[in-house]
C-alpha cells in the first residue's frame, strides 16, 4: 500500500536488545494525507529503513510504500504500519511543472 501526504512529524528513535541479543531500533513518522477523516497516518520504520527514512525531513510530501498488518492479543486486535520505501514527492512535482510535464485539464 502507498501512502502520500505532507511530513509533519518525526518521533524519537526507539532502540534495544532482542532476546536473540541483537540490537533493533524503530523510528515512526506521522504524515498529513490531506484526507477530510482520518487524515494522520503514522508510519514505523525498523533497522536499516530508519536511515532512508531519516533523509526526509518535516514539511515535505512524501511516498511511503508499508505493510499493513494486524494481530490478536487478549481479544483486542492491534494494527502495524511499517514502511519499507520512503521517498520525497516535493521535488518530483516541481520537476514536473518546471519541464511542463503537469497534467493540464485541457
Amino acid at each position: 500500500m502507498e501512502v502520500r501526504g505532507k511530513l509533519i512529524k518525526k518521533l524519537d528513535l526507539k532502540t534495544g536488545i532482542s532476546k536473540a541479543g541483537k540490537e533493533w531500533k524503530k523510528q515512526s513518522i506521522v504524515i498529513d494525507t490531506g484526507n477530510d477523516f482520518n487524515n494522520e497516518v503514522c508510519v514505523s520504520a525498523f533497522g536499516d529503513k530508519v536511515g532512508q527514512m531519516n533523509k526526509l525531513e518535516i514539511g515535505m510530501d512524501v511516498s511511503v510504500l508499508c505493510n499493513i498488518y494486524s494481530r490478536e492479543y487478549n481479544g483486542r486486535y492491534f494494527h502495524n504500519i511499517d514502511g519499507y520505501f520512503f521517498s520525497n514527492q516535493s521535488n518530483i512535482s516541481s520537476e514536473k511543472i518546471q519541464n511542463g510535464e503537469e497534467d493540464m485539464p485541457f
